[in-house]
């Protein structure tokens, strides 16, 4: 077995194993929107979404902290 085909395997198995896959759809108007902010950020489309997911949690998780006390 080749070095390519092992690292193949292996990364098939890690992303069976780590990763999830979530499926997501926009209007190809509101990806122009996504992609251009992406672009502007640096970032690919992929990690400005979840970078963006992060923010929100993390804005809701210290609002609930907040609410709570």
């Amino acid at each position: 077995m080749s070095i390519t085909d092992q690292r193949k395997e292996y990364l098939y198995g890690y992303q069976k194993e780590k990763l999830k896959r979530i499926p997501l759809d926009v209007q190809k108007e509101q990806y122009e929107r996504i992609k251009a902010a992406a672009d502007a950020a640096g970032e690919s489309v992929n990690g400005y979404i979840k970078r963006a997911i992060d923010e929100r949690m993390e804005r809701e998780a210290t609002a609930t902290r907040r609410d709570s006390e």
